[in-house]
């Protein structure tokens, strides 16, 4: 193991129209165990702008994994996860899929669209924290995520 190798950030991308929701994540990813840089964006125009690194986003990194909703303005989140998935050079970056809804629908139309894993988020603070930790310790701490 070379000591000497500088540790680099996990690059996180939230797609999250809710303030209060995006700010929480914010926290529990802050209080984690893992270095990381969280990129927030609030419709899925905007993340799909990210991702492909347009306009203001020239310059965005690649992000090692993907939190998105489904229920966005501009453009919905599963049209977002639909675009994702059937680009070269997008579709194996990690998509969580993090939402209120708990419809069957939704869960089976994004495993449908080769959703990484379907999270409902809890409406209690504390375990909404808790379950944004889990998201950060099971995919940023014990998976192997794909380089770029």
């Amino acid at each position: 193991m070379n000591f000497n190798t500088p540790i680099r950030a996990v690059e996180i991308l939230l797609v999250e129209d809710s303030p209060s929701d995006a700010d929480l994540t914010v926290e529990a990813l802050s209080d984690g165990k893992v270095l990381n840089n969280l990129h927030w964006v609030e419709d899925g125009v905007e993340a799909l702008a990210f991702l492909r690194r347009q306009g203001k986003y020239s310059d965005a990194p690649r992000p090692d994994l993907i939190l998105l909703d489904l229920n966005l303005p501009k453009k919905d989140g599963r049209q977002v996860l639909a675009e994702i998935k059937v680009d070269p050079q997008l579709k194996l970056i990690p998509v969580v899929v993090l939402t209120t809804s708990a419809a069957e629908r939704d869960i089976l139309k994004t495993y449908e669209l080769n959703a990484n894993c379907y999270v409902t988020k809890p409406i209690d603070l504390e375990q909404f924290i808790s379950v944004v930790k889990l998201i950060e310790m099971f995919w940023l701490a014990v998976v192997k995520l794909p380089s770029e």
